[in-house]
């Protein structure tokens, strides 16, 4: 019997080891009922259009879209928790629909505000924050819209805008569409000589196979079926650029990066930075590659031996209540109030465990102002899975932090800051796992997948930060790009990164076109930074105790309250620096160390 028939169907699970998403509606009429609320209210929002040069008018368009946002967020989340539980449910598949497609709506119905906030005169926000005080909350919130108004278009260009968004999304719509819906792989032969359709999803397992052969085949296969679509992957990717750039320039903004960057204040140079502070030090990797190169005992090391572990540990059946206990300890250093509301999060039903038949995979962090900050896992009982469990658990502990403490409307924090306390989370527990275990290969298995980590996040995302810097700034400059442009452009920012012993295979000329984070400008380069962010705050934690455990709670509590670069800051994180960076490839270059000297 497959894997898939032993599934347990949702009501065969145990329900303390479900969401308790009855928390946020008892049931679906529930729902509706908040639904149509939701729909009264939203028409009312047009009888503020015209009248916010008032403060009691600006005051009462605030509050009541306050009060409608966190309507439709409470409703949203609802809908896409029951319909991730249970995919084949079609009632809870229609409750998303309806209310995804009610979004819309709600954007249309307030589109007014931002244009009339800034056709008021200059000065009238903060007049109007003497007059009224009870506006002073929505100081920063005011003043952000205001500092973009050179990039925001009249009512009606915004509106058009709005209008094509659907076409300016469609090329991430093609290329998600070709690669999860309409591309197929063909079979190749597992460790045993079966034949094995190739998906994307048993690429990642077949890529760390012990045995050389599959995955070499697994990495030919992959990659040549991609090149057999690379002049529509080019088109795809090339269109989603110029899309990126024209947003640019209808914005007035100089190129892509900055329309990316601004809004949340974050200037050019940090981007810039990351690639050059890590540009600076690839002789760590090289390192890596090297020493990677030694222990497989390999003559020439390829781009499909870089996935396989240095050492195989013996894998341990890990309950997950035991997954629990080793989270605890790994995050000890965080404090008993941490702890305690991690303890508070596992009884009190954040958390989804199990896989079931139906249920969405993967793992996520999400909730919203009015309910749990919600964690959905699949739970295989293997020690990868206790470092998902503590990530997400830190992003729903940030989520919990920050809503407790910060109005609706800071209650949220952006993607700059989003991993930096999740992969805190991951440091510590890595850091605490490598310290205590006394078995010699379980001690390199460990040190190895934190090199690794190291590698993926911080190494090769920014690999892919350059590849998108690069792409942008060429259209940008009016020269097209063809799928053999994109290729080597690629091919040598691989042979850069990984140096001279590593043979750089054709076939990975083509990764960029497997990437979905491209269609999403200017992404990936925050993965290398949360990393970056994390590693120094959970250094701090260690070393320095509860006066760096203070600031990093009070990083947590701060939500959206401040621009991101501000809140690391205050935190004692500057990523306007090259520091945190360095930091983190010296802990990589001390990962090294340690390896060679246990091997």
């Amino acid at each position: 019997m497959s894997e898939v028939q032993k599934l347990k169907t949702r009501d065969q699970v145990d329900s303390k080891y479900k969401w308790n998403v009855e928390k946020i509606y008892k049931n679906s009429d529930q729902w509706e009922k908040d639904f149509e609320l939701l729909k009264s209210k939203v028409p009312n929002m047009q009888k503020f259009s015209g009248k916010l040069g008032t403060p009691e008018e600006l005051l009462s368009f605030l509050e009541s879209n306050v009060e409608i946002e966190r309507l439709l967020d409470k409703l949203l989340v609802y809908a896409h928790l029951r319909g991730d539980e249970d995919t084949g449910r079609a009632d809870f598949q229609v409750l998303k629909s309806k209310i995804d497609s009610y979004g819309a709506e709600v954007s249309s119905a307030t589109s007014f505000f931002i244009p009339e906030l800034l056709s008021l005169p200059e000065r009238a926000v903060d007049e109007a924050i003497v007059k009224l005080p009870k506006l002073k909350l929505y100081e920063f919130y005011l003043h952000d819209i205001i500092s973009q108004k050179e990039h925001t278009l009249s009512a009606e260009g915004e509106k058009i805008l709005a209008s094509v968004s659907d076409c300016l999304s469609a090329p991430g719509n093609i290329f998600s569409m070709l690669t999860n819906a309409d591309m197929t792989f063909p079979c190749i032969k597992d460790e045993k000589g079966d034949e094995i359709e190739l998906t994307e999803g048993n690429y990642s397992n077949f890529i760390k196979s012990k045995d050389r052969r599959v995955r070499k085949d697994a990495f030919e296969t992959l990659f040549s079926t991609y090149k057999g679509f690379s002049n529509t992957l080019t088109a795809a990717l090339t269109s989603s650029i110029k899309n990126f750039i024209f947003n640019a320039k209808t914005r007035n903004y100089s190129c892509a990066l900055e329309s990316s960057l601004d809004p949340n204040n974050i200037p050019v140079k940090v981007y810039d930075n990351v690639v050059d502070t890590i540009n600076n030090n690839l002789s760590s990797l090289h390192k890596y590659v090297s020493i990677k190169k030694k222990l497989l005992g390999l003559d020439e090391i390829h781009m499909y031996d870089l996935y396989v572990p240095i050492v195989e540990a013996e894998e341990n059946h890990i309950e997950y209540e035991d997954a629990v206990k080793i989270a605890l300890e790994g995050i000890k250093p965080l404090g008993k109030e941490y702890l305690d509301i991690f303890k508070e999060g596992i009884n009190e039903g954040w958390v989804d465990v199990f896989q079931n038949k139906g249920k969405r995979s993967g793992a996520y962090s999400w909730g919203c102002f009015d309910s749990m900050p919600y964690v959905l896992l699949n739970y295989n009982y293997q020690l990868n899975n206790v470092s998902t469990l503590v990530h997400e658990m830190g992003h729903s502990i940030h989520s919990y932090y920050s809503r407790k403490t910060q109005p609706y409307i800071y209650s949220g924090y952006e993607l700059f800051c989003a991993e930096v306390a999740s992969i805190t989370n991951e440091c510590l527990l890595i850091d605490y796992q490598i310290k205590n275990e006394n078995d010699k290969k379980k001690k390199l298995f460990l040190i190895n997948q934190q090199l690794e980590g190291i590698r993926t996040t911080v190494f090769r995302q920014c690999m892919f930060a350059e590849f998108e810097k690069v792409t942008h700034e060429k259209i940008e400059q009016g020269n097209p790009l063809s799928p053999e442009d994109l290729c080597k452009i690629y091919h040598d920012l691989n042979v850069k990164y990984f140096g001279p012993d590593m043979v750089v295979d054709a076939g990975i000329d083509m990764e960029w076109s497997r990437i979905p984070h491209f269609y999403n400008d200017f992404y990936v380069y925050q993965y290398t930074t949360g990393f970056a962010a994390a590693n120094s705050f959970s250094k701090m934690i260690v070393e320095e105790g509860s006066s760096a455990v203070e600031r990093y709670i009070g990083f947590l509590k701060s939500g959206g309250s401040d621009y991101p670069i501000s809140i690391l800051k205050k935190a004692g994180v500057d990523m306007s620096s090259p520091k945190p960076l360095k930091d983190t490839i010296k802990r990589f270059d001390e990962l090294l160390g340690m390896l060679e000297k246990e091997m």
